[in-house]
């Protein structure tokens, strides 16, 4: 005589399958380091373009060393243009923030402390180029004070020269943990402490030396624009370990 063999019940329309090692989905542990890469791979490339943009073709186009009245001329022709260099300075500190943020969650693994203060570093200076572009606002009020604008334009440098030894301090913090990470090339970290004593030299040259115009930091910029290419490119593929699943054990059933 045969023994009759029990079956389970049919799932009932409508109702989620049970969790099984089987059908649980990978969890992958690298996921977070490299969206916090390709954001800051993002945002270091747009900061990029808003920095040259608000510094290069408005500032140094409309702003005449040395002659007030000259510059006083060309910021009333061009006051829009003024206008949205200032947005543009603007948006790149806050870009300053998010890509503090993104790198330290990128670094953390390295070295959690180094890692964090780097981003105080440079979330410090971010706050001091708002404190140093909060300058620049005062320059159109005074457009009929060349004298007065000036003072203002050149509050915004000394600040602003000010702010770039903590940004230096920041790229040579960063460097240590690219070398140190194991996932970047050493050569870009090496590059990137370059970068950071290059703003460290201009900053302390302008301070020291009377008529100071090198400016190392345009040539070590290497180092910054390296990085964001492997951010954008090698950084979004990024592997630490093996991926973990993670699986929800069904309810126990009683025995029989």
């Amino acid at each position: 005589m045969s023994t009759p063999t029990s079956t389970a019940p049919p799932p009932v329309s409508g109702t989620a399958l049970p969790v099984t090692p089987m059908t649980a989905r990978p969890v992958d542990p690298n996921r977070p380091l490299r969206v916090a890469s390709v954001v800051a791979g993002s945002g270091l490339a747009l900061l990029t373009i808003l920095a040259v943009f608000g510094n290069f073709l408005v500032l140094k186009r409309l702003i005449a060393p040395g002659d007030p009245a000259t510059t006083m001329t060309n910021i009333a022709e061009s006051t829009g243009l003024f206008r949205w260099g200032i947005a543009s300075l603007l948006a790149a500190a806050v870009l300053d923030v998010v890509i503090a943020a993104a790198l330290l969650r990128l670094f953390t693994p390295v070295n959690r402390d180094i890692s964090r203060l780097a981003a105080w570093f440079r979330l410090t200076y971010a706050a001091v180029f708002l404190v140093a572009i909060s300058q620049l606002t005062g320059v159109l009020p005074a457009i009929d004070n060349p004298e007065q604008a000036q003072r203002s334009i050149d509050s915004f440098n000394a600040i602003w020269n000010a702010g770039l030894i903590l940004f230096g301090i920041h790229l040579l913090l960063i460097g240590y943990l690219a070398y140190r990470s194991g996932f970047i090339a050493k050569i870009i970290g090496i590059l990137l402490v370059i970068a950071g004593l290059g703003y460290l030299v201009d900053c302390f040259g302008t301070v020291l030396v009377s008529g100071y115009a090198l400016g190392v930091a345009q040539v070590t910029f290497v180092g910054e624009a390296v990085l964001i290419f492997w951010l954008l490119i090698r950084g979004r593929r990024l592997t630490l370990n093996r991926v973990a699943t993670t699986t929800v054990r069904s309810p126990s059933t009683p025995n029989s």
